[in-house]
């Protein structure tokens, strides 16, 4: 037993002996290619040396230039990493900010910018030779047929002068309407800003008195919304009924439009709605402008037009933009819905 431990002593003795023995011939061979390399090397400096060409400034600068290049070379490695690793950690980010920005009616109405970009090209024979609306006088279903569905934007003279809401409908009254029904002002109806710095409905009916009168010294105002908290809807549309004029088997929906403020108007757009649109101007008069698509610039025109108290305007607002505003001064209350 002691004989087979001292075998296995000296055998391990002389494993780390030749292990030992390897490391320094790896050892002198490095060294052996190092030194022949600077010797090399020293040659190649001497024979530089001699042509006479180059002196010790030459090489002292070109090494100094060298380093000169090596920081840069890491400076921008530096910035090349940090720019990677802010894009990785910014882009999640911002596309959740666009997302909500989108998702968000106040800052981008219904997702405007989206389906401005992917609209449709217009076909131009909705406005060729139009250069003003079709200015009509009250009249009968059977009268307006030929134009209900019609391209042209048309005016009807008078022809809701003789709603209720012409009479009744203001500021007051739809303030006490939302403020007696509850949960009226916590439905997800769309609001529209516009210019104003009312960012919901609640806001609207929170202003001051003197505000809400345009009193002297304060801001001008207008916004629009739909009403479509179903009590809201019922009330409301029992002050105007479905305008006489349109055809029997229009379809209507289930929300309309409230338009009312100071001065201010919409500024040019186009309407992404289903349907052809009609507007009932119960108070004050507003002024329109109305331009083609641009791709139809070359061949139609721009062209404005005014409405006074108790006419409906009927534009097809999914192809001709239009923009409005209220005389200085003057309050303005519209209702508008659509058909088709």
């Amino acid at each position: 037993m002691a004989e087979d431990q001292e075998v296995q002593q000296e055998a391990g003795v002389n494993g780390d002996q030749i292990e030992g023995t390897g490391r320094n011939e790896e050892t002198q061979e490095e060294n052996r290619w190092t030194d022949e390399l600077a010797e090399r090397l020293n040659i190649l400096h001497n024979a530089t040396m001699r042509t006479g060409r180059v002196t010790n400034a030459d090489l002292y600068e070109a090494y100094r230039v060298s380093l000169e290049a090596e920081r840069p070379n890491r400076i921008h490695m530096f910035y090349a990493f940090g720019l990677v690793l802010f894009v990785m950690v910014a882009t999640p980010i911002l596309c959740e900010v666009f997302q909500f920005l989108l998702g968000v009616r106040c800052f981008v109405p219904n997702n405007y910018l989206v389906w401005e970009a992917t609209r449709p090209i217009s076909d131009c024979r909705f406005c060729r030779g139009v250069r003003g609306p079709l200015v009509l006088h009250n009249l009968t279903r059977e009268q307006f047929a030929p134009f209900a569905y019609s391209s042209q934007p048309i005016i009807i003279k008078g022809a809701v002068s003789h709603w209720p809401a012409a009479k009744k409908l203001n500021y007051e009254y739809l303030k006490e309407l939302y403020e007696s029904v509850p949960g009226a002002l916590d439905e997800d109806c769309q609001f529209l800003h516009f210019r104003s710095d009312f960012m919901t409905l609640r806001d609207v009916f929170q202003m001051s008195e003197e505000r809400a009168k345009f009193a002297d010294g304060n801001q001008p105002w207008y916004v629009g919304w739909s009403n479509c908290h179903p009590v809201i809807l019922s009330e409301l549309r029992k002050l105007y009924p479905r305008p006489h004029f349109l055809p029997e088997d229009a379809e209507m929906p289930n929300t309309d439009y409230v338009f009312l403020g100071y001065e201010q108007g919409a500024i040019m757009h186009l309407d992404y709605i289903p349907r052809l649109m009609w507007q009932a101007q119960l108070q004050g008069n507003k002024s329109w402008v109305l331009a083609p698509t641009p791709e139809c610039d070359q061949v139609c025109h721009s062209f404005s037009f005014y409405v006074e108290p108790g006419d409906a305007v009927l534009v097809d607002t999914r192809i001709w933009y239009h923009g409005t505003s209220i005389p200085k001064g003057q309050f303005a209350l519209t209702i508008q819905s659509e058909y088709g």
